[in-house]
């Protein structure tokens, strides 16, 4: 057996190439941004076919930097931004379109129009998700009724459909020359045209939303031999893909049901494992696919989706300038006591879980002569918590089960200003991993248990390691202090667009 995973982690601003051992840890890693398109309010783009290259060139920079050949990874698995929507054409490989990014809004009218008939849950039950412009469905229908020519090539097959997982698995087993056009069910998860039950598209929300099932991918489990990678990764296995979210999941041996974790990235997700059953949401959550090992039955999760958390952040330096880097925040924000009675809602795209308000808009409330950028600085971070707050609070209505404690992953969680103020709003531990990249090493477990580098998800549980532990210090005065103001901004935020 060769001796190591590699890792694809394709996110919403970067693209990374990770290389792990058997114990789960990180050989070596590769990095680069790409750029965020933005051509009008609310709509976020990304060029596919720059993120082919930056994971071509990130696979070849972490190969290189730990002097190890292609041959030597014993597989190679796929996690990725989720319900980022992308179509291309199947001879030449050129998309007819730039990405629509998961947290675009440009199909807010047809989600209106949608809802208007049967209201926005009329397809929860089959898919676990209400009507919104975040699901790549919608974005599907989007494209093929604004690119000229693309609903006729999409009907005749000649134009592939798929999330961003989908994209890189064709490209890298052949792309024009016989790649495969595939998705696993975590993805498939995201589209609202698959049913969570069946596993497999449902015809009547293809035909709903005006989809030919012509340019849609196979839908496969999350671990399995896929097939053999060509160029960079030639005659690697690809074994492994999951949604982002569900990697972490996965990453942070969450196997259980009742077992949660929460990922601190450009948004915040917190995913509860539920077993082998959907679990329908009363409390504003997504029901969606943990995972699926092989032939094994798939496991399923409750998923509490904030749009805007690190990227409120990112937003700080780049729109006002007010930090350099997005590591500057904690100095700043721990230049105050408190966040001087400012509140940051970041409801950029409307708000998610549990709201599901495509109205609201982002809003600072609670402004004084007092504040300044130090209590800005602090109202963003704690934006991240409050949002997770009203989620891990929807889970527990949800599932009757109260958390004992939240496993955190994800960029943000090495601000450890961030980390106490979470554990503080929560009432309960945070407690970070030894390896934070979970995302990563949920797809490199799934890939890796696909050719029988792990043995069992037992052994995964067994690697998994406690860095650090923040413990709650504020009363519950004051907890509930917070929090209450936080609702009152939350409410200011809501039904701005008309």
């Amino acid at each position: 057996m060769s001796g190591y995973i590699g890792s694809i982690d394709q996110g919403t601003t970067s693209t990374r190439f990770i290389i792990f051992d058997a114990k789960g840890e990180i050989v070596s890693l590769a990095q680069t941004e790409h750029e965020q398109i933005m051509p009008r309010p609310g709509w976020v783009e990304h060029d596919p076919l720059q993120i082919w290259t930056n994971t071509r060139d990130v696979i070849g920079a972490a190969l290189a930097h730990a002097n190890i050949a292609a041959h030597e990874l014993a597989a190679v698995g796929i996690t990725n931004q989720r319900e980022t929507t992308l179509l291309w054409d199947r001879q030449t490989g050129q998309p007819v379109h730039n990405a629509l990014v998961w947290m675009d809004t440009r199909t807010d009218q047809l989600v209106a129009e949608f809802a208007a008939n049967g209201g926005q849950d009329r397809f929860r039950a089959r898919t676990g998700l209400p009507l919104a412009t975040y699901f790549s469905g919608l974005k599907l229908r989007w494209l093929l009724d604004n690119v000229p020519g693309a609903r006729d090539r999409a009907e005749r097959g000649e134009l592939l459909f798929g999330n961003v997982d989908t994209w890189l698995a064709w490209n890298l087993t052949g792309g024009p020359q016989g790649g495969l056009h595939i998705t696993d069910v975590t993805n498939a998860s995201r589209t609202q045209m698959m049913d969570l039950e069946r596993l497999d598209w449902d015809e009547e929300i293809l035909a709903e939303f005006g989809v030919p099932r012509a340019c849609l991918p196979q839908i496969r489990s999350s671990s399995e031999v896929y097939g053999q990678c060509t160029g960079v990764l030639d005659g690697v296995p690809l074994a492994g893909i999951l949604g982002d979210q569900q990697a972490a999941l996965f990453g942070q041996a969450c196997l259980h049901p009742g077992e949660a974790k929460n990922t601190y990235g450009t948004g915040c997700f917190m995913l509860m494992n539920t077993g082998e059953k959907p679990f329908p949401s009363k409390a504003g959550l997504l029901t969606t696919l943990g995972y699926k090992l092989g032939d094994a039955p798939a496991v399923y999760a409750l998923e509490g989706s904030i749009s805007i958390a690190g990227a409120l952040v990112q937003w700080l330096r780049d729109n006002l300038g007010l930090i350099q880097h997005a590591s500057e925040i904690e100095d700043l924000a721990a230049s105050v006591e408190d966040n001087g009675d400012v509140y940051f809602v970041p409801a950029f795209p409307g708000l998610y879980a549990p709201h599901w308000d495509a109205s609201a808009r982002g809003v600072i409330a609670g402004l004084t002569r007092f504040a300044g950028k130090g209590h800005l600085a602090r109202a963003v971070l704690e934006a991240t918590a409050f949002q997770t707050r009203e989620v891990l609070d929807a889970m527990t209505a949800d599932s009757g089960v109260a958390i004992r404690e939240l496993r955190s992953d994800g960029g943000m969680v090495m601000n450890e200003l961030l980390m106490q103020f979470q554990s503080d709003i929560l009432g309960v531990p945070v407690v970070r991993p030894k390896v934070v990249e979970t995302t990563a090493l949920g797809a490199a477990y799934a890939a890796g248990l696909a050719v029988g580098y792990w043995d069992s998800p037992s052994q995964i549980a067994s690697n998994w390691g406690e860095d650090k532990r923040w413990n709650p210090a504020m009363d519950e005065a004051r907890r509930s202090l917070l929090y209450g103001k936080w609702n009152k901004a939350v409410a200011r935020s809501r039904d701005w667009v008309d």
